[in-house]
């Protein structure tokens, strides 16, 4: 009998309506580019011509816009056969072609089924090339303005301007040189969205290069001198700022020192295109489109002799021990990340106390003390208390710390992170004479908050949990790529990745993990991932534990008789010790499903 062989399956396609650049640095080229390198096996691009180009590395001679009738025939050859789960439109050179975007984005979307929200069934990103970086002959006018503010802003899903595109299509004169331009990004995103974009994007890459001021090329020698607001960080880091529907904040990532970067914008656009063709989210498309780019700015190379471009490729998302792009940090509200705070030039950026995963790799979920203080007697060396309600949870927190100080564990507190930090903890020189058992020296007290706490905390709170790092650990909970990168960007002891398995545990929106996607945290985090959710025995700790995590959390596996709890630790503790095999680290699945997305 022949071999049974799966049937390919079909990719995602985008449709790029963009420029030709005759130096194949940006257009059309690049964003080729960008989608093989997000997920060469699960995306197809499909280049149409709206405008073509002569230029070379060091400017644009002229730009020459295709025929509507040519633009028309590209659009409808691909319409039947190559139907878009996305559409990425850059260099549009014409009022008529983008008006003639337009309709097609509306004839399309028209074929959604009902109940179906038009921007699942298609995605618009809208790159808004005004100007070409390297200078030369003009892409635009305030007709080509007018326009995009007219047909496309209204229909996009995700638009991508740098500063001083955000400004142009805002329709407003640039922050006074009195003010600070960096601070007014956030409300120039804000009245952005207001004219119809789901999400917008404000990318900061330029700001190195240009004054958002004045608009005046900034020289190399003079750079941090005028980088406004931040202080001189956008020396160091890249700041973009997301404004989503699920998110909002400072996406930063470190710079990459190279002189090289025509075609950043293009190779963006096209990788966010390429992840919500892929059906992920509007902000988790932006995280992962930034990472494509920082990897094709890691092998920016010239070519000519003015600015050479990016070259985005595949193993942009395998993580930085593979020689993938490191993953950006998302601030909370309009503060930076945490890590971030103290300043680039105070060293090492902020972290929590380190994190010791335990010797045998689990981690327990308990629901009130005296469980906790039986698991802690049994054996378990890292636990979590999750008390919900506020009665009780001070006696539930003081049979808890008596049980893991005196047994060296390590101690999480879930709910009530204000009444952990301010219970005295024992030191290890600490007699039993005032009611606290003798301190072992290895015990940690630390809190772990999900997402919405995070969210929740005032900037008082945040403040004060800050000026706890050093002797409190940290988790965050983290179910989907920009919940990661706000997560990172806390400087936390570890992270949680869930849930990796369905669960019943929590009423949650999020899509099972699976072991593709833990390995993925696993690859991008630069601290300990921690696997929770849906863990229920051996069987399934061999599995996962197989992943790579520090540890792997168990609830419902704990449920037993105290007496024979020890013998479930062991069979537990055998099958969290499994190995980490190696595997293939690609782009992360999607996180939630589309009728809960946006």
């Amino acid at each position: 009998m022949p071999p049974n062989r799966t049937a390919p399956t079909q990719p995602a396609i985008v449709w790029s309506i963009a420029g030709l650049d005759t130096a194949g640095g940006a257009g059309l080229s690049a964003d080729q580019r960008a989608a093989d390198a997000f997920d060469a096996h699960g995306v197809h691009l499909c280049p149409i011509a709206a405008c073509l180009t002569a230029q070379h590395s060091q400017g644009v001679e002229a730009i020459f816009p295709v025929d509507t009738t040519q633009l028309e025939a590209q659009l409808q050859a691909l319409a039947h056969d190559l139907p878009p789960r996305a559409i990425k439109t850059g260099l549009l050179g014409s009022v008529a072609a983008i008006e003639t975007v337009a309709r097609w984005v509306d004839r399309l979307r028209a074929n959604a089924n009902a109940g179906i929200d038009p921007h699942h069934h298609l995605a618009l990103v809208v790159d808004p090339v005004l100007r070409a970086s390297a200078g030369g002959a003009a892409f635009t006018d305030e007709a080509i303005v007018e326009a995009y503010r007219h047909w496309l802003l209204p229909r996009a899903t995700v638009i991508t301007p740098n500063r001083q595109e955000a400004i142009a299509l805002l329709g407003k004169p640039a922050p006074s040189p009195k003010a600070s331009a960096f601070d007014a990004i956030p409300d120039i995103a804000v009245a952005l969205q207001a004219l119809g974009p789901r999400t917008v994007l404000v990318t900061g890459g330029d700001a190195v290069y240009t004054s958002v001021d004045t608009g005046s090329p900034t020289p190399p020698h003079t750079r941090e001198e005028h980088a406004d607001a931040s202080h001189g960080l956008e020396a160091h880091f890249s700041l973009d700022w997301l404004q989503s529907p699920e998110a909002q904040g400072w996406l930063c990532a470190p710079r990459v020192a190279t002189p090289h970067h025509h075609g950043t914008g293009c190779t963006l656009a096209s990788a966010i295109a390429a992840a919500l063709a892929t059906g992920h989210v509007a902000a988790d498309a932006c995280v992962l489109g930034r990472m494509v780019v920082h990897h094709a700015l890691m092998h920016a190379r010239p070519a000519g002799a003015g600015r050479g471009p990016v070259i985005a490729s595949t193993g942009a998302l395998t993580g930085p021990a593979l020689g993938g792009a490191p993953m950006p940090w998302l601030g909370i509200g309009r503060e930076l990340p945490w890590r971030l705070m103290p300043g680039i030039s105070s060293g090492a950026p902020a972290r929590f106390a380190a994190f010791h995963p335990p010797a045998d790799r689990l981690y327990g979920i308990l629901p009130d003390g005296p469980t906790l203080a039986a698991s802690v007697e049994a054996g378990l060396r890292c636990v979590q208390l999750r008390h919900k309600p506020l009665p009780g949870a001070d006696t539930a927190l003081a049979t808890s710390l008596r049980a893991a100080a005196h047994h060296g564990a390590t101690l999480f507190v879930n709910d009530h992170w204000r009444l952990a930090l301010a219970t005295p903890r024992p030191a290890p020189s600490q007699s039993e004479g005032d009611g606290l058992p003798h301190c072992h020296p290895r015990f940690q007290l630390g809190i772990h908050l999900g997402q919405e706490d995070l969210l929740a905390l005032s900037a008082e709170d945040r403040a004060a949990l800050r000026q706890r790092r050093h002797d409190t650990l940290l988790g965050l909970s983290s179910h989907c790529p920009w919940e990661l990168a706000r997560a990172l960007g806390c400087g936390p002891s570890y992270v949680a990745c869930g849930p990796v398995q369905a669960t019943t545990t929590k009423d949650m929106p999020w899509l099972p993990q699976g072991e593709d996607n833990l390995r993925w945290w696993v690859a991008q985090s630069d601290v300990p991932v921690v696997a929770i959710g849906g863990l229920l025995g051996t069987d399934d700790l061999r599995r996962f534990a197989a992943c790579g995590p520090a540890a792997l959390c168990v609830v419902r596996a704990l449920h037993t008789e105290p007496a024979a709890l020890p013998a479930k630790l062991a069979s537990l503790r055998q099958a969290a010790r499994q190995a980490t095999t190696r595997a293939v680290v690609a782009a992360p699945h999607p996180c939630l499903p589309l009728h809960n997305a946006g």
